[in-house]
C-alpha cells in the first residue's frame, strides 16, 4: 500500500512555503540592543564599586561584563549581514554570517574562560580572599538576576528563530551571571575559607570553556557541511515516492545549509526507456513539492536504472 507523509506523525511536513522562509530577525536585534544597554550600565556600576572597594576581582568582572556588550554588537552585525539579499558575489545570500558571529562569540567565551583560570590560580597562589562591602554585594546580586534574565531571553529567542548566535550570546550572559554569583559567594565565605574564591573560579572557568567549545564545534560543523539528517532524508524519500512511485529511486543525498534557506542535491535512478520529457516533468514536480512542503531548493541528477 502506498504511504504518504500523513501516515507518519513524527515526519509531518512543516508549514507551507507561504509561512516558511527567512525567519523574522527582529528578536535578534531586540536581544542585541537590550543586552548592550544593560551590560553598559552594569559595567559602570561594577567598575565604580570595584574601584571603591580596591577589588581586582570586581574590576575584572566589570570588564568581563563590557565584553558582553562587544559580543552583542557582533550579534547585531551578524543579523544585519544575514538580512542582506543575495548578490552577484554571494548568490546564496548572507545567512551564514550568523554562523561566523557565533564562532566569534565562542572564541571570546574561550578567552574569558582562560582569563578566569589565570585569575583563579593567581588568587590561590597568593592566598588572596575577597572582601566586599554591602553596596558591592547588592550590585553583583542585581547583576546575577539581570544577566540570567538576559541569558534566558537569548536562549528563548535563539530557539524561536533558530539562531545559533543568540544561543552563544546567551551562554556569554550566563557566564557573567555565574561569575557575579561567584563573587557574591566569595564575599560570604572568604572570611572562613580563604581559598573559596580561587576554587570556585576554576570550576566556573572550566564550565565557560566547555560552553565555548560546544558552540564552536556545533557552528563550525554547519559551516564545514554536515551529513543530511536521517529524518529529513526520510521526508524527501516519501515525497519522491508520492510523486513518482516505485519507478524512480533517489540516492546520494547532500544538504547545503545557507541559514536563510537550504538546498539539497541527490541522484534519481529512472527507467532507461522512459522519455526525457516524462522524466523532466517528474523532476519538476518533485522539486516543486520539496519547495512547497519543506522549503528546500532541490537539484536532481538523473541516472538510468541499472547502472
Amino acid at each position: 500500500m502506498k504511504q504518504s507523509l500523513s501516515d507518519l506523525p513524527e515526519l509531518q511536513d512543516p508549514p507551507s512555503s507561504k509561512t516558511v522562509g527567512i525567519p523574522d530577525r527582529s528578536l535578534g536585534f531586540a536581544e542585541g540592543w537590550i543586552s548592550i544597554v544593560i551590560n553598559t550600565a552594569l559595567f559602570a556600576l561594577k567598575l565604580w564599586v570595584g574601584i571603591a572597594s580596591s577589588s581586582v576581582a570586581m574590576v575584572a568582572d566589570a570588564w568581563h561584563t563590557l565584553s558582553d556588550t562587544l559580543t552583542s554588537m557582533v550579534v547585531i552585525i551578524g543579523f544585519w549581514m544575514a538580512r542582506k539579499p543575495a548578490d552577484g558575489k554571494h548568490p546564496f545570500g548572507h545567512g551564514r554570517a550568523e554562523f561566523i558571529s557565533a564562532i566569534v562569540i565562542s572564541t571570546m567565551l574561550g578567552m574569558v574562560g582562560l582569563h578566569f583560570i589565570v585569575r583563579s590560580i593567581e588568587q590561590l597562589r597568593v592566598h588572596n580572599a575577597a572582601v566586599f562591602g554591602r553596596t558591592a554585594i547588592a550590585v553583583f546580586l542585581a547583576s546575577v538576576v539581570l544577566k540570567e534574565a538576559l541569558a534566558q531571553f537569548a536562549f528563548w529567542a535563539g530557539k524561536k528563530i533558530d539562531a545559533p548566535s543568540l544561543t552563544a550570546d546567551g551562554w556569554h550572559h550566563r557566564s557573567d551571571a555565574i561569575a557575579s554569583a561567584l563573587i557574591v559567594a566569595g564575599a560570604f565565605l572568604s572570611p572562613y575559607f580563604w581559598w573559596t574564591d580561587g576554587v570556585l573560579g576554576l570550576v566556573v572557568s572550566i564550565l565557560i570553556i566547555k560552553a565555548a567549545i560546544d558552540i564552536f564545534r556545533e557552528t563550525s560543523d554547519m559551516l564545514l557541511g554536515e551529513r543530511m539528517d536521517r529524518a529529513l532524508e526520510v521526508r524527501i524519500r516519501m515525497i519522491v515516492h508520492d510523486i513518482v512511485g516505485d519507478e524512480c529511486r533517489p540516492h546520494h543525498f547532500h544538504i547545503h545549509n545557507y541559514r536563510n534557506h537550504k538546498e539539497v542535491t541527490f541522484h534519481l535512478f529512472c527507467p532507461p526507456e522512459e522519455k526525457i520529457e516524462s522524466v523532466h516533468e517528474k523532476i519538476d514536480s518533485v522539486e516543486e513539492a520539496l519547495k512547497t512542503r519543506l522549503n528546500i531548493e532541490a537539484t536532481i541528477h538523473v541516472e538510468p536504472l541499472g547502472t
